[in-house]
């Protein structure tokens, strides 16, 4: 989805600026939501909350999913949507956003100057540090609005304002430093692996 928005955006030069590269991400990340993190997502935080719960009532995954489906429906699965969106929308905006500009910069003014899958991961690691800082508290609400407890909050606002009032400020970036050792990694990881497959497929169908 990033490739295909960037496509339509880069100017006469091929160049992806720093602005479009967010707007990029964040249409990527809106699309990722809605298709496939929050189904999954959802599901993943039930059967967390459902396992250390007293009483677990789901025997696996496949009996889980269609127990959430019969008792709640497709909506079920969908839960949070609005926390999703915001979420991952702003998530990949941000990587998105800090991966352009650090390559605008180390290209200088030749677009095609190649980039070593090492200053890659480095790159990816910082992007992914920066959307962790930016995003954790929507990820917190989201979180929080897929759950099993997830009755309590009339809507995304009024989730954030409950964890505000209740629990203070601090509540939004709870568990920050594992997030933060995981996302550096998984962001350097998947932006090289990102950047091998576009190179590869530039050799059978131009996508630059």
């Amino acid at each position: 989805m990033f490739e295909f928005l960037s496509n339509h955006m880069r100017d006469a030069q091929g160049r992806l600026d720093s602005t479009r590269g967010l707007l990029c991400g964040l249409g990527a990340g809106v699309a990722e939501a809605v298709v496939v993190v929050c189904p999954m997502e959802t599901i993943k935080v039930k059967f967390i909350h459902d396992q250390t719960s007293p009483n677990p009532k789901y025997r696996g995954f496949f009996h889980g999913v269609r127990e959430i489906v019969r008792e709640q429906g497709l909506k079920g699965t969908y839960q949070g949507l609005t926390a999703t969106v915001l979420k991952q929308g702003s998530n990949q905006a941000i990587r998105f956003f800090v991966m352009t500009s650090l390559r605008n910069w180390y290209r200088g003014d030749n677009p095609n100057k190649p980039m070593n899958p090492l200053i890659t991961g480095v790159f990816g690691a910082i992007a992914g540090a920066a959307s962790v800082f930016g995003n954790t508290p929507l990820d917190v609400i989201k979180t929080r609005m897929q759950g099993l407890e997830a009755h309590k909050y009339r809507n995304t606002w009024d989730c954030g304002l409950q964890i505000l009032r209740k629990e203070g400020l601090k509540a939004f970036y709870k568990g920050t430093v594992p997030r933060l050792g995981r996302v550096c990694l998984d962001v350097a990881i998947v932006f090289i692996i990102y950047d091998e497959v576009v190179k590869l497929l530039n050799k059978v169908w131009k996508t630059d």
